[in-house]
C-alpha cells in the first residue's frame, strides 16, 4: 500500500497544465511539496496501520494543493485570454528604420502595449491584425492602418512641416503626444507635451521620414563633399542579414527586433533629452535674450545666465519676437572647466557658417600671442574657424565679444 501511495505522491509532485488554444505550446509549472521520503519509510516499517492513515491524509493534502494549483492556472489563463494580446503587422523581407521605429513606438501606447509583431505580406493575414504598418497600401488611422507607399498618399506632419510621412511619422503623428506625455509623466494637455512633441519631430523624426521617402536634405544637384553613412536609418539598414550569409525567417525576425531596439533607444534618448534638458533651458535663454541690451547697447551680444542647450531656443525666440538685429555672439561660462567662452552664432540651425565669426587675425592663436594681437589680457584661444574663443575671465571674454563685433570687414581684409 505504501509503495502505491508513494508512487501516487511522486506523480503529483510536478503538476503540468496546458492552458488551451489561447496559450498554445505554453505551459504553467506548479511545484507541489512532496512528503519526506525518510518519514514515509519510517512509518512503513514502524507504525503499522497508522501508515495507511498518514498516507491517506498526505494524499488528501497533495490533492488539495493540486486542485488549488489547477484553479490558479485556469484563472491566469482566463485573465490572459480576456486581455487578448494585440497583434501589429509589418512586412517581412528587408526592413528599414521607419517600420522598425514605428513598431517600437506603437507598442509604447496604451492600446498596443506589448503587442505581438507579425511580419508578413500576406494580405489575408494582415486583414486580421489590430494594426498594420508600412504595408497593405492603406492609410486609415481609425482602423490603425499606416502605410505610405500607395498612390496619392500625401500626408505630412503639419505644424509647418512639409516632409511626406513614413510609417514611423504616421505613428508619431497619431500617438506621439500620448507617448511624450507618458514618458514625461504629464497630462497630454500640458503645454510642455506639445513643445516636446514638436521638438522631437523636428530634430529626430522628420529625418527618418525624409530618408525613407528619398527626399534630399538640400536643394542642389551637386555631389556631396563627403559620405555620411553613420545616421540612424543607415545603421538600422546594416542590421539586415548579409546577402553572403545563410538566411532564414527566424534570423530575419531576430534582426528586425534588434533594429526595433536600436531605433527605439535613440528615439527615447531624444525624447528624454528634450523633456529633461532642452525644455528647462528655454526659460534661461528667454531671460538672457530679454537682457541682451544690458550686455551691449547693440543687443547683438547675449550673456547666458547659466550654461544650457541654447542654440535652437535662440533661433526660435528670435523668430518668434522678430528680433532685428539678431544676436551675433553668446558669452557663457564653460560648465566643465569654469573658464569663459564667446561663441559666434551660426547663420541658421545645423549650419557651420557663423553670422559674424571671430576676427581672422585671432584665429588659431593662443595665450600670450593671442592677447598681444587682440590687445586683451588673459586670452586663452580662438578656434581656427573663428566660431569660438575664450579668456580666463568674464571681463576678458566680454571684451573679446565687443572687439569682434566692432571689427569691420575692411579691417579684416588688411590682415
Amino acid at each position: 500500500m505504501w509503495s502505491r501511495g508513494l508512487a501516487s505522491l511522486c506523480s503529483w509532485s510536478n503538476l503540468t497544465c496546458t492552458l488551451g488554444s489561447s496559450l498554445q505550446r505554453s505551459r504553467v509549472f506548479v511545484q507541489v511539496q512532496r512528503p519526506t521520503l525518510s518519514a514515509l519509510v519510517y512509518l512503513r516499517g514502524n507504525v503499522g496501520d497508522l501508515g495507511g492513515i498518514v498516507a491517506t491524509k498526505a494524499m488528501e493534502q497533495v490533492a488539495g494543493l493540486a486542485t488549488s494549483a489547477v484553479s490558479a492556472a485556469a484563472s491566469a489563463a482566463g485573465s490572459l485570454k480576456r486581455k487578448q494580446q494585440k497583434k501589429v503587422g509589418t512586412h517581412n523581407g528587408t526592413f528599414h528604420c521607419d517600420e522598425a521605429l514605428g513598431c517600437f513606438m506603437i507598442r509604447m501606447t496604451e492600446k498596443f502595449g506589448e503587442a505581438e509583431i507579425v511580419r508578413t505580406r500576406d494580405q489575408k493575414i494582415l486583414d486580421t491584425l489590430d494594426a498594420v504598418l508600412d504595408v497593405g497600401g492603406v492609410y486609415n488611422p481609425e482602423a490603425d492602418r499606416y502605410d505610405h507607399h500607395q498612390r496619392g498618399f500625401d500626408q505630412v506632419f503639419g505644424h509647418g512641416f512639409a516632409t511626406k510621412l513614413s510609417s514611423a511619422g504616421l505613428v508619431y503623428k497619431h500617438y506621439g503626444e500620448e507617448i511624450v506625455a507618458k514618458e514625461l509623466g504629464l497630462d497630454p494637455q500640458h503645454p510642455d507635451v506639445q513643445r516636446v512633441y514638436l521638438a522631437v519631430y523636428k530634430s529626430f523624426m522628420e529625418a527618418i521620414d525624409a530618408v525613407d521617402n528619398g527626399i534630399n536634405q538640400y536643394d542642389t544637384n551637386a555631389p556631396p563633399k563627403y559620405a555620411n553613412d553613420t545616421y540612424l536609418s543607415a545603421r538600422v539598414g546594416r542590421l539586415n542579414p548579409d546577402w553572403m550569409d545563410e538566411n532564414s525567417p527566424e534570423k530575419e525576425d531576430q534582426a528586425f527586433h534588434q533594429a526595433m531596439e536600436l531605433a527605439g533607444k535613440e528615439f527615447l534618448d531624444s525624447l528624454r533629452y528634450y523633456g529633461r534638458s532642452w525644455l528647462p533651458a528655454r526659460s534661461i535663454v528667454a531671460e538672457s535674450l530679454a537682457a541682451r541690451k544690458d550686455a551691449h547697447e547693440s543687443g547683438e551680444i547675449m550673456i547666458l545666465k547659466q550654461f544650457c542647450p541654447w542654440k535652437q531656443h535662440l533661433f526660435e525666440l528670435e523668430q518668434e519676437f522678430q528680433l532685428n538685429p539678431t544676436v551675433k555672439y553668446v558669452v557663457y561660462q564653460d560648465e566643465r572647466s569654469g573658464s569663459w567662452r564667446v561663441q559666434a552664432v551660426a547663420v541658421s540651425p545645423g549650419m557651420f557658417e557663423s553670422r559674424k565669426a571671430l576676427p581672422v587675425p585671432w584665429r588659431g592663436l593662443r595665450d600670450e600671442q593671442l592677447s598681444k594681437v587682440a590687445g586683451i589680457e588673459g586670452c586663452v584661444f580662438v578656434h581656427m574657424s573663428g566660431f569660438i574663443g575664450g579668456a580666463n575671465s568674464f571681463q576678458g571674454t566680454m571684451e573679446m565679444a565687443r572687439k569682434a563685433l566692432e571689427f569691420s570687414e575692411a579691417v579684416e581684409m588688411k590682415h
